[in-house]
């Protein structure tokens, strides 16, 4: 289990890997207003984290709650896929997605990795920091993509 500690302007922030310190309620609150979960049910994050290396950043000052997730999906020997990156908008302009991140890319499981893969449609120098590049064979991927797949059809 990684356990770390930082703090920005004057809070304490704890980030932990352990599958049990996960606030369900707040993830699945952040999620949904996120532009690439938008309406996903709850009962499917739960999921989602359950079968991932999956961050949670919590303020441990009053009142303590869950502000942020960083997941990875990953077989842990070969590929990871970052994802869920999500810190609470009150959170936010403090480089604590910046240190998620970088904590997160530390952890035991994610070494050694042939490939890390996300995502992003406006955090690519945050990413860059990281070591993260364009694809550099787009040409070779392919995807099957369902936009709004949460969201109820439109009438």
């Amino acid at each position: 289990m990684t356990l770390l500690t930082t703090e920005r302007a004057g809070r304490r922030y704890r980030l932990s890997d352990a599958p049990d310190d996960f606030d369900g309620e707040a993830v699945h609150a952040m999620l949904t207003r996120a532009y690439w979960s938008r309406g996903v049910p709850r009962e499917i994050v739960e999921r989602a984290m359950a079968n991932s290396l999956a961050f949670h950043l919590w303020c441990e000052d009053a009142p303590r709650r869950q502000v942020g997730i960083a997941r990875w999906v990953t077989d842990r020997a070969t590929f990871a896929y970052l994802c869920d990156v999500f810190l609470h908008e009150d959170h936010r302009g403090l480089g604590l997605g910046d240190w998620m991140v970088g904590q997160g890319l530390k952890h035991p499981d994610l070494q050694g990795l042939r490939r890390q893969v996300l995502f992003t449609a406006d955090m690519h120098a945050l990413y860059a920091r990281h070591g993260f590049v364009p694809l550099a064979t787009p040409e070779r991927g392919m995807e099957i993509v369902r936009p709004n797949l949460y969201l109820p059809p439109v009438t």
